[in-house]
């Protein structure tokens, strides 16, 4: 039981370790900023590991951890317990209380192994750790761990309430437990930066407590979302689910910014990440709709002013990667911020139409003209280098990304042999993407920034790249849209998920529309809890393939909507039921992915390394009910569906925010 993991986090600091605290794995420690703070952290009690009772997360930050002696078995029943009560808050405040349930003094050595490697969380995550000159000073009951790199500056100190043998690496307290007696002492840990040093914002009301760093509390957030009430419990567990990690993801990535925005997820993406986190805000609009407006503000403050090679950044572009740590300091890696995206762009001047239809807010609106202009921008010029009218990426940084879609690890792009494509790519999504940025902000520049001719121009380009998709994107042997043109032009015929994005944006005409949706509903697509990403009868296709073959439950939720759009209702709520059913199967939390294998059991197949929470994976919950709803904001007007067949009990959500106003959508 050990060997479960135990993940605490507050913004972008996180500690990863084992179910009983400690450190052991190579990726474990407490991380902030991007660096980890503590490297080694393990309790031990006269000389040995304790042995794990349970845990428990009363909050995303905090963890109550019950151990005893090792010797603990059948029959033998130790009368000494520890407890270590945590609470990741930037830093760390730990409690270590150690019990003495018996009748006899107890004599007992307790040892905290602690060390800082100030690794960059990339060299963690790519296991190539560089060495480092790390200074461990003493000073009294008190440890400061310390690392210069030019002008980089990291420190991780170390405070102890109870005196000890301090090392450089390890206290060491002798306790002498009375019969009944208890000891404890506190722990802080605080880490530096740059800026000086971080406080812990541990608050005094009891354990659990955390002083909020967000314009609304846990509890606030909860309180502020529709209320759901059904009788069908996957879907109500897993919006309150859903709901919490979102709120638990929540961060300020800019310095000095109010706006915070979702991390993508933790443990190695507790970062701005542009394109999950428009995907997220989209998701979560009609029942946190203030988390796409902070998303949208955030990004437009980092959006591309000029051009850079080694970033792959362009002016009008929006991000894809913005991190802090010394390599991203030291300029080794480009993510200050890195603009690998050819889709962040798109979905920003997607979410912000999205963001007016149900909050009315035209001050934003017209507040982000200039960078919605910019981004148009890019669209119609550097997003689309040869000219030819798609949108097409190719990497120019020596560390970019050779995928620059969704799907962007370096072999999801591929034909249905098994041949991988070569750039420029042109990803079958991105033109839907492309088709629908137009059609929407066409409509802004009409309605609100008073320029009908730039609506005129989008909607005619919208209109000729419809149409010219339909033909150059269609495989009619294969009888599919293809997932690709490569730098050659030729059709990436595997049959991919992405297909159903191309409804969500609405580019598919009502010619292959059928076709389209027979395929994402077949076997070969369909694996019984959602949509695999690549289809099992293609030469590439893993169900344990990050990309080629996994099933993506964010992926999953835009082909639900997307078949509403369509008019297959039923089909999309039968497809939204079955994500659900995962979510239950995962203790009510998707995961960011899971394996494909075909719905034989109780449980999806675990993909070996997942993200867990995950911003679009939450928010892929709040996106089905959408579905289930099927809500829209048209004209100004909140719209609903009829009660799907699904399902036989009531269906109502409460206090559902529209332009201004509180609705209640009873089905």
């Amino acid at each position: 039981m050990s060997q479960e993991r135990l993940t605490l986090l507050d913004g972008s600091t996180f500690f990863t370790t084992n179910g009983l605290g400690d450190t052991g794995g190579p990726d474990d420690g407490l991380y902030f900023a991007d660096t980890r703070h503590l490297s080694t952290w393990r309790l031990t009690l006269n000389g040995a590991e304790l042995r794990l009772l349970s845990f428990d997360t009363p909050q995303y930050y905090s963890a109550r951890v019950h151990t005893t002696l090792p010797s603990a078995s059948v029959g033998v029943n130790p009368a000494l317990s520890v407890r270590r009560d945590r609470i990741v808050s930037t830093g760390v405040h730990e409690d270590v209380i150690v019990q003495n349930y018996g009748d006899e003094v107890c004599e007992l050595v307790l040892e905290l192994s602690l060390d800082a490697d100030f690794a960059d969380i990339f060299e963690v995550k790519d296991a190539k750790i560089g060495p480092r000159q790390v200074n461990a000073t003493v000073a009294g009951d008190t440890v400061t761990f310390a690392y210069r790199n030019g002008g980089f500056t990291r420190a991780t100190t170390v405070v102890f309430s109870e005196p000890g043998e301090l090392r450089p690496t390890r206290m060491r307290w002798a306790v002498r437990l009375p019969a009944h007696g208890e000891w404890m002492t506190c722990i802080d840990v605080t880490c530096s930066d740059n800026d000086g040093e971080h406080p812990l914002r541990v608050g005094h009301g009891g354990f659990g407590q955390l002083e909020p760093d967000m314009p609304q509390t846990m509890q606030q957030w909860l309180d502020a979302a529709p209320v759901l009430h059904t009788t069908f419990d996957p879907a109500r567990h897993a919006y309150r689910h859903a709901l919490m990690d979102l709120a638990a993801l929540r961060f300020r990535p800019l310095k000095g910014s109010a706006h915070s925005v979702p991390a993508a997820g933790a443990p190695w993406f507790m970062a701005l990440f542009g394109r999950d986190s428009l995907i997220t805000a989209y998701q979560a609009l009609p029942f946190h709709p203030r988390l796409a407006r902070t998303t949208l503000q955030a990004l437009s403050m980092v959006q591309a002013k000029e051009s850079d090679d080694f970033r792959d950044a362009d002016p009008g572009k929006i991000p894809h990667e913005l991190r802090h740590g010394e390599l991203t300091f030291t300029g080794r890696t480009p993510h200050s911020p890195y603009y690998g995206t050819h889709d962040a762009t798109l979905l920003f001047l997607i979410l912000l139409d999205e963001y007016e239809r149900w909050t009315a807010d035209t001050t934003l609106v017209r507040q982000l003209e200039p960078a919605a202009r910019a981004a148009v921008g890019w669209m119609r010029g550097p997003a689309d280098p040869d000219g030819d009218g798609y949108l097409e990426y190719r990497t120019r940084s020596p560390q970019g990304l050779v995928n620059q879609c969704w799907k962007d690890s370096w072999n999801s792009i591929m034909f249905a042999d098994g041949r991988i494509a070569t750039p420029p790519i042109a990803t079958c999504e991105i033109q839907g993407y492309a088709y629908d940025a137009r059609i929407r902000t066409a409509r802004l520049a009409r309605e609100l920034w008073h320029d009908p001719d730039l609506a005129e121009q989008l909607e005619k380009e919208a209109a000729a790249l419809r149409q010219r998709f339909n033909n150059d994107f269609w495989h009619a042997e294969r009888g599919h849209f293809v997932l690709a043109l490569d730098g050659d032009k030729r059709q990436v015929d595997a049959a991919t998920s992405n297909i159903g994005h191309l409804l969500w944006s609405g580019i598919v005409d009502d010619e292959h529309a059928e076709a389209t949706v027979a395929l994402l509903l077949d076997p070969r697509m369909s694996s019984g809890w959602g949509v695999r990403t690549m289809s099992s009868a293609d030469h590439g296709y893993n169900p344990i393939e990050y990309h080629d073959g996994t099933v993506w439950p964010h992926d999953t939720a835009i082909i639900a909507e997307g078949l509403r759009r369509y008019g297959r209702r039923q089909e999309a709520v039968e497809l939204a039921v079955k994500l659900l059913e995962a979510a239950a199967a995962f203790g009510y939390r998707l995961p960011e992915v899971f394996a494909g294998f075909d719905r034989e059991g109780n449980k999806p197949v675990e993909y070996p390394t997942p993200s867990s929470p995950q911003a679009w994976s939450a928010g892929s919950v709040l996106l089905v009910l959408r579905t289930l709803f099927g809500l829209d904001v048209q004209d100004g007007t909140l719209r609903w569906a009829e009660r799907p067949a699904a399902f036989d009990g009531p269906m109502r959500l409460d206090n559902v925010l529209v332009r201004g106003h509180r609705h209640t959508i009873d089905l």
